[in-house]
C-alpha cells in the first residue's frame, strides 16, 4: 500500500525566511494513486500583517485570520496526519520551504527532501514547452477547476490530485483489477496491442501557443528536418 499526501499552502507571501507565514494548509489522501476521501484543512493566525498583494490572491484578510490557530496549535496533528506519507505538491519547494520553516520555528523534525514529488518536475518531463501552471495543466489534462476563482489550499490540493493521477496515465492504471498471465496469455496480449488502432483519435493537448512555439523551433532546424514531414501531415488533418 502506497500512502501519499497531496497537499497546498497559502500564505503572506513569497520568504518564509524573511517573515512570511503559513495562513492555510489543505491535505489530500491518496492510497495507491486512489483519493480515500480523507482530508486535512486549517486556517492559521500567521500573528502578522496581510500584504494586498497576497489578498489578492487567497483573498484571507488579517481579520478573518485573527482568531484561528497558531501553526504551533496544530503541528502535532498535521505531523501526524501526514505521517511518514511521500508529500506531493505543485513548485514543492515553495511549500516546503513554509513548511518546514513552521517546523523549525516549534522545534519539530523538518521534512526531508527525499519524502516530496513536485508535480511541476513531472510536468516539465512530460510537456517541456509548457506552459505547466495547475490552470494550464487542468486545461491540458481535462480537469475541472472552473471552481478555482481565487486560490484556496483545500481545493487546490483537491484539484492537484486529480492533475496528479492524470500525470501518472489516470485512473485505468489504478482499477486494481490485473490478474496474472502465463507467458502465452502475454504473448497474445502483447501482438494484440501492437496490431490494434484506436477507434476514435485522443483529443489533442498540446495548446496552440505551444504548436506555434514548437514550429519556431522545426524552422531553425532547416528544410530537411524530419519534423517538417509531421508538421505538414498535421496541417493536411
Amino acid at each position: 500500500m502506497t500512502r501519499e499526501i497531496i497537499f497546498d499552502t497559502e500564505t503572506t507571501g513569497l520568504n518564509p525566511l524573511g517573515g512570511d507565514r503559513i495562513v492555510e494548509i489543505g491535505c489530500v489522501e491518496l492510497i495507491n494513486t486512489i483519493p480515500t476521501g480523507e482530508t486535512y484543512h486549517v486556517y492559521l493566525n500567521p500573528e502578522r500583517d496581510m500584504p494586498e498583494a497576497a489578498f489578492r490572491v487567497h483573498g484571507l484578510s488579517r481579520e478573518f485570520l485573527s482568531d484561528k490557530p497558531l501553526f504551533a496549535d496544530i503541528a502535532e496533528e498535521f505531523s501526524t496526519f501526514i505521517g511518514d506519507a511521500k508529500l506531493v505538491a505543485h513548485n514543492a519547494s515553495f511549500d516546503m520551504g513554509f513548511i518546514n520553516a513552521e517546523f523549525t520555528r516549534v522545534g519539530m523534525e523538518v521534512i526531508a527532501t527525499e519524502r516530496v514529488i513536485d508535480t511541476l518536475v513531472i510536468a516539465r518531463r512530460k510537456f517541456p514547452f509548457g506552459p505547466n501552471s495547475l490552470d494550464a495543466l487542468c486545461q491540458r489534462l481535462n480537469v475541472d477547476n472552473s471552481r478555482r476563482t481565487k486560490h484556496g489550499a483545500l481545493l487546490d490540493a483537491e484539484i492537484l490530485a486529480e492533475v496528479y493521477i492524470e500525470l501518472l496515465g489516470g485512473r485505468q492504471t489504478n482499477l486494481g483489477l490485473a490478474v496474472e498471465q502465463t507467458a502465452q496469455e502475454k504473448a497474445v496480449t502483447t501482438q494484440t496491442r501492437r496490431n490494434s488502432t484506436r477507434p476514435t483519435a485522443l483529443p489533442e493537448r498540446l495548446l496552440p501557443a505551444e504548436l506555434d512555439t514548437h514550429a519556431a523551433f522545426v524552422a531553425t532546424l532547416g528544410p530537411d528536418a524530419i519534423w517538417n514531414d509531421y508538421i505538414r501531415e498535421q496541417k493536411e488533418r
